[in-house]
């Protein structure tokens, strides 16, 4: 999943060598007129794709696609493009299990670029979070250790939130976890990002504080 691709023009700047992006929308519409110039320059160069998305929005997920010159059947038929749903992705068996997440990223990415693909846009909606299974209170935590798995990936990988849905709390976790993060429209280095390894130490020592995981020996 090492990193080597030039800049990529997105969201009204460059993303770089950081790609673990989260990216905040106040709407489907506003989401959709961010990411679609994004996602079909990907598809016109080649790269492989693979959407997340609620198990409600895969129709208009797929209309969206063609309305903006991208034949989604074709890709799917080639190869090129998967679309998942979020609850059978993240929620297999009915809870989450991040180290099982994190290993089915880490195959999915490293086998589209032993296929040949010159990179693979992740886009993943994030709502699955809020359903009551087990380990979704992980989430956080989860997307720490993304980072500290994916640095230097070449491969963008987008994780949308929609604020209306999510709790501030969970926001400024998020904020936490993404070295880079979409805001009004525009891609930007996240000013709270914290260095993965930083931030899972923090956490440990947290939970250790508060009795719920044992103290290193």
């Amino acid at each position: 999943m090492k990193r080597n691709a030039p800049p990529i023009s997105f969201a009204g700047s460059q993303l770089g060598e950081a790609r673990h992006v989260c990216a905040f929308f106040n709407s489907e519409d506003e989401q959709y007129r961010v990411l679609l110039p994004f996602i079909k320059e990907g598809f016109e160069c080649g790269d492989k794709a693979v959407h997340i998305v609620n198990p409600d929005q895969r129709g208009d997920h797929l209309q969206r696609l063609a309305a903006a010159g991208i034949d989604p059947a074709a890709a799917q038929a080639s190869g090129q493009f998967e679309l998942r749903t979020n609850i059978e992705t993240y929620l297999r068996d009915g809870r989450f299990d991040q180290d099982r997440m994190l290993a089915t990223w880490h195959d999915v990415l490293v086998t589209a670029g032993e296929r040949g693909f010159p990179c693979t846009c992740l886009v993943a909606h994030m709502e699955w979070a809020l359903e009551d299974n087990e380990g979704v209170n992980d989430l956080i935590e989860y997307e720490a250790k993304f980072s500290l798995m994916y640095k230097g990936g070449r491969d963008p990988v987008i994780c949308t939130y929609d604020l209306t849905r999510f709790s501030g709390d969970i926001i400024m976790g998020v904020l936490r976890t993404h070295p880079m993060v979409i805001l009004g429209g525009v891609l930007q280095v996240n000013p709270f990002f914290i260095p993965p390894e930083q931030f899972l130490q923090e956490l440990r020592e947290r939970r250790v504080r508060d009795g719920l995981q044992p103290a290193a020996k």
